[in-house]
């Protein structure tokens, strides 16, 4: 079954859907325009907002994409998760990118389970 729980007409995506036992969530950005530590604490906030309409918390996260303007800006990314995931760390990999807007420079897209965990 697949369920999609946010969907935007005008990019025509879907932001959030649920297939079995994965959600798949994307572009989730925030603080745009501000310091890349605050957009990559605003991504997560973002990501975890969309989670919530699953049921699921950033702990159910297994895999992360995560995009950057500037690949120099990875260096903030490890202070950010290890506050925000408690120990419960997804893999996850990093690449470059140009954002559609100037003021963007993170962007998180993953995957998490919604499976029994073990």
């Amino acid at each position: 079954m697949i369920n999609r729980l946010e969907t935007d007409e005008f990019w025509a995506d879907s932001t959030v859907i649920e297939a079995g036992d994965y959600v798949f969530v994307g572009y989730c950005m925030g603080n745009e325009g501000r310091p890349i530590e605050a957009q990559i604490d605003g991504a997560f906030s973002t990501l975890e907002d969309r989670l919530k309409m699953a049921g699921l918390g950033l702990e159910s996260v297994v895999k992360m994409d995560c995009l950057f303007k500037d690949i120099n800006d990875l260096n903030c990314l490890a202070a950010v998760i290890k506050k925000r995931f408690d120990g419960k760390y997804p893999t996850r990999k990093a690449y470059t990118t140009d954002f559609i807007r100037e003021g963007i420079l993170f962007q998180i897209d993953a995957i998490a389970y919604k499976g029994k965990a073990e």
